[in-house]
């Protein structure tokens, strides 16, 4: 059976997103480049929520025209313009572009998990990623704790979510700035 991993960044103080929405913080080294590619490379399959999709169709398609001197760009935005997408939405149309089709229930990945296949790419989408843990469809938590407190801003984590207990199965510093908290369910 295909995993889901949810690969996700945060602050020091437990944020995705400053009080005014903003994700400029996030600190992108070589060593995190080469994991976050190592992710993608086990994945056949990308997973959104609405406002991740948001963010990342409007960058991956042109970002080798913004940053093209960008190690991380030039290795990651053919993967990401070739690997097939789907967005968690009650709200978007079903004909999103790149590659990208709509789910619009959590309960339409147990049957994709199901399907033969690499794993399953959840990236950001805290709150996609809390309705798959409701259901017991997140299988491996790949963390990335950067230096900075927000002070506020959107949690990781649903205030008020049920307790899961996560073994931890790896950890280590990448770049001398970012820690990987690895957290696998199964």
């Amino acid at each position: 059976m295909r995993k889901t991993m949810y690969y996700v960044h945060q602050s020091l103080d437990g944020f995705i997103e400053g009080p005014k929405g903003e994700f400029d913080w996030a600190q992108l080294g070589p060593e995190l480049g080469a994991y976050s590619m190592g992710l993608a490379e086990r994945s056949d399959l990308f997973l959104y929520g609405r406002t991740v999709w948001t963010m990342m169709s409007s960058y991956w398609p042109h970002a080798l025209e913004l940053q093209p001197d960008e190690q991380h760009v030039r290795e990651f935005a053919p993967v990401w313009l070739e690997t097939p997408k789907l967005v968690l939405s009650t709200t978007l149309d079903d004909d999103l572009g790149w590659g990208t089709g709509v789910i619009r229930s959590p309960e339409e990945l147990r049957a994709l998990k199901q399907q033969p296949g690499k794993d399953i790419l959840i990236t950001g989408s805290a709150s996609v990623a809390h309705s798959l843990a409701e259901l017991d469809l997140l299988d491996e938590y790949h963390v990335i704790v950067h230096p900075v407190v927000l002070g506020g801003g959107k949690p990781v984590h649903k205030p008020g979510a049920d307790r899961i207990e996560l073994p931890l199965t790896e950890s280590r510093v990448l770049d001398g700035k970012t820690v990987l908290l690895r957290h696998d369910r199964r």
